[in-house]
This record gives structure tokens, sequence and C-alpha cells, in this order.
């Protein structure tokens, strides 16, 4: 009996798999989750400092050790920060010197055209968005605001980790200033992510490139458009041959060695420039008290005499006469 199933029919009716572009290689998804852990630790410790005095403030710094360890924590990943700071540079200049990439996270005139466009789109005056290249113009502004915001939060930061070496040079009111600069910006930095970045990324449209390098072709389509036609023409950037790969790493890598010592000095000496105000003040007396190892011994007291009677002038006097009668 012939079967009533087509061996065919099976594989016509199967889902095509999904056609995926890589985006992010693993060291860029590294850096970002880093750069997450990094972010994330510095406002949850730094923001119950800013304001000190709501009670969920008090709440997070017990369940953290105590101011002290907050702090700590604190220091720890503005150092994890700049570190990874210094590594984005690094990494940017080997991309665009070694391998030639264009730097397109900066912004261009195409991408005010694309914000006019996505103007009239809102409006209803244009049919579509516009047609994106690798970064969007929104994308390109929240790179630059958190390369900014990096930049003021250093700064501020060594202000108020290090305020004598600071008040030597400039005048003391920059102390309480650098302190509400580090602290606006925290709480903007803070915001932007939640209001900004959260939606775009992971509420609109869950964009999982950062986690594991790749989009689909659908995803390519609807927020990379310009790249995707690009890519399919074999137009982008095609990576260099290996002979020349080497020859440019040959002159890259003694220099980024250097930079790296350099900005690993420059991060050491941010750290232990030196102490803080409080840690510096004069150390109080130190001398030991006298204590005498024998006691000291009490005086001892002398018997009380019976006072004596001052005779009264004119006074009669008895005088007993031994025998008398």
């Amino acid at each position: 009996m012939a079967s009533s199933t087509l061996p065919d029919q099976t594989t016509n009716t199967a889902a095509p798999k999904p056609t995926y572009y890589t985006r992010f290689n693993i060291w860029q998804r590294i850096e970002h989750i880093a750069l997450l852990a990094s972010f994330t630790t510095l406002a949850v410790t730094g923001l119950p400092q800013k304001f000190a005095e709501a009670p969920i403030s008090d709440t997070i710094i017990g369940l953290l050790g105590g101011i002290e360890a907050t702090r700590g924590l604190h220091h720890f990943a503005a150092i994890v920060l700049m570190a990874l700071s210094v590594y984005h540079l690094l990494a940017v200049i080997y991309r665009v010197f070694v391998k030639r990439s264009a730097l397109s996270m900066f912004p261009v005139i195409s991408d005010f055209k694309h914000l006019i466009h996505d103007l009239l789109f809102y409006l209803g005056r244009r049919k579509q968005r516009a047609y994106y290249g690798r970064y969007s113009y929104s994308e390109k502004v929240e790179y630059l605001a958190v390369v900014w915001g990096t930049l003021v939060m250093i700064i501020t930061g060594f202000m108020m980790w290090n305020p004598i070496a600071t008040t030597n040079l400039l005048p003391g009111e920059v102390i309480p200033a650098a302190k509400v600069a580090h602290g606006g910006e925290a709480l903007l930095a803070v915001l932007a992510i939640i209001l900004w970045h959260f939606y775009n990324v992971h509420i609109r449209h869950f964009n999982k490139s950062m986690f594991n390098g790749k989009l689909t072709r659908e995803e390519m389509e609807h927020e990379h458009p310009a790249e995707l036609a690009m890519v399919e023409a074999g137009q982008d950037s095609r990576a260099p041959s290996p002979a020349v790969l080497q020859r440019r790493q040959r002159i890259f890598y003694p220099i980024a060695a250097v930079l790296a010592v350099v900005f690993s000095f420059g991060l050491f000496k941010f750290v232990t420039f030196e102490q803080t105000s409080i840690l510096t003040m004069p150390p109080g007396e130190t001398a030991k008290v006298f204590a005498p190892e024998t006691p000291t011994p009490s005086p001892t007291r002398k018997p009380t005499s019976t006072p004596t009677v001052t005779p009264t002038p004119g006074a009669a006097t008895s005088t007993s006469v031994p025998g008398g009668g």
C-alpha cells in the first residue's frame, strides 16, 4: 500500500533557517559586558552616596557592608571603567590603522538628513524610516554621550579623589563644583540608560547582537538596510591580505605597548597620587601615658591632739592642796 504522504512534502513545508550576519566579535561583546558590569556597580554604589538622606540609601549601603565598603566598590568599578576606556581607545586605533575600518561611530552629513527624514516620517510625511547604515544617528549620539560622560566622570573623579593636589593648582571652589558635576552626570547617565537605551534596545525590540554577536536578515532590513545592501553587493570593507595585516601589526603592536604602559602608569598615579584629605591629617599624640610601676604611697594620718582650753583672765583658779581638809 502506497504511503499517503509524499517524501518531499515535509521538506517543502519546513521553515527556512534564518540567515545571520555577524555584527560584533567576541572581544567587543566582552568589552560591552565589562562596561555593563562596571557602570551598574558605579550607579548602585554612587547614587546612595549622592542621595545619602534617602531611606533607601541607608538600606543599600547597609546591604553593601557599610559606607567604607561602598566607597571601595565604587573606586574599584571606577578603575575598571578607566581601564576599559584605555582598551577601547587602543582597539579603535587597531581597527582604523591595521584593518582600515571606517570611523562609523562619528556623525556625518547623512545622519542629519536621516534625522530630518525620520521627523517627517513621524509626522506622516514619509512612508518609511531613513535608510540607516551600520549605525543610526541615535546610536552615534548614545555612543558619544558615553564617551563624553566617561571623560567628565574621570576628570571630576580625579578632583574628588585627589583634592589636595587639585587645590594646589585650582581654587578650592572646584571641589564642590566637581562633586555637583560628578553626581549630576551620573544621574543623567542612569536616566539615559533606563529611559533611552533600555527602551530602544530591550523593550521596543530586543537586540541580542551585543550578546550573541549576530542579527538576522529581517533585523538587518529593519535596523540597518543600507549596511545589508552593501554586504550583499560585496561592497562592505574587506579584511586586508595576511601579508599586509602582518606588516601593519608589526608597526602597531610596539606603539600600542608604549601607549598601554603610559596609560597604565597614568591610571596607577590616578589611584595612588595622594590620600584623601581625611587620611592626610596629621596624626594625634602617640606618647605613652606615665604609669608608675609601684603605686604612689598614701600619706599617713597623724593622731589628733586634744585641744587645750585657754584660761579666761580674772577667773578664779582652784588649787587642790594635797592632804587638805
